[in-house]
């Protein structure tokens, strides 16, 4: 690549978000689930870890279930991100790795860092997939950052795994 003013380097940012611990207690359907009461502690606890090395701006993305749409809207206010850059995606509600990717490309390429609430085992094969990080799962509340050398959502691939924060290693 020549160097000159073309020649920026363009990422994408992806930040993976598997929701917070849900309730089985009540006879729910599973996308009513609700949060436990340690899923919002979670979300408390990596929200303050993540919010020091977070990137403006941040588009966010949620399943409509209630453990994860609940457990966006705790990020999402905490981050003090605006309505208009908060979306609930029906396609998010997938445990599918291939069908998860396929949303996340749908993504406009003048958006640079999202975030995306889901559920696994999406969520760990598709940080295994693009990551250079391996995880045997990504846990409740466990958040995920994918770095890419791409200017398009289309074309990721050969991604570097910059950060993650389980809830286990922030208590």
């Amino acid at each position: 690549m020549e160097d000159g003013p073309l020649s920026t380097l363009i990422m994408k940012r992806l930040i993976l978000v598997r929701h917070g611990k849900s309730s089985w207690k009540e006879n729910l359907p599973d996308d009513q689930r609700p949060l436990k009461k340690r899923g919002f502690k979670d979300a408390d606890l990596v929200t303050k870890a993540y919010v020091a090395t977070r990137d403006e701006p941040l588009i966010l993305w949620s399943s409509y279930a209630v453990r994860a749409l609940t457990t966006a809207k705790i990020f999402k206010d905490k981050l003090n991100i605006s309505d208009g850059d908060f979306h609930v995606k029906k396609e998010l509600y997938t445990f599918n790795g291939s069908q998860l990717l396929k949303t996340i490309q749908t993504c406009d390429d003048s958006v640079e860092n999202l975030m995306v609430f889901g559920h696994n085992p999406a969520m760990t094969s598709v940080v295994n997939h693009l990551g250079d990080q391996e995880f045997d799962n990504i846990p409740t509340t466990g958040l995920t950052v994918l770095e890419f050398e791409t200017d398009s959502w289309k074309n990721l691939k050969d991604g570097k795994t910059i950060l993650y924060l389980f809830p286990k290693n922030l208590r």
